[in-house]
């Protein structure tokens, strides 16, 4: 079973730095979500910023979330 999301921060240049129940810190991209209409507003940084757990994974006051499957399998360990 895949971890799910604990904490989230929001990074520079569209990333975040999630930790997942496993204790893991991994790093997600969010620009190539950028090209999907629904993901367009966060790239207004003051939107961006307000992004939150929410349930398994993340999500943005604007109701824009990522699924966990993504959120985990495509982010990178965190250096």
């Amino acid at each position: 079973m895949r971890p799910r999301a604990i904490a989230v921060k929001p990074l520079d240049d569209f990333k975040l730095l999630v930790t997942f129940s496993n204790n893991e810190n991994r790093v997600f991209d969010v620009k190539p979500y950028f090209d999907f209409i629904p993901f367009k507003e966060l790239q207004k940084p003051a939107l961006f910023k307000t992004v939150y757990i929410a349930g398994l994974s993340v999500e943005w006051q604007n109701g824009v979330d990522i699924c966990p499957d993504e959120l985990y399998y495509d982010s990178v360990p965190y250096q």
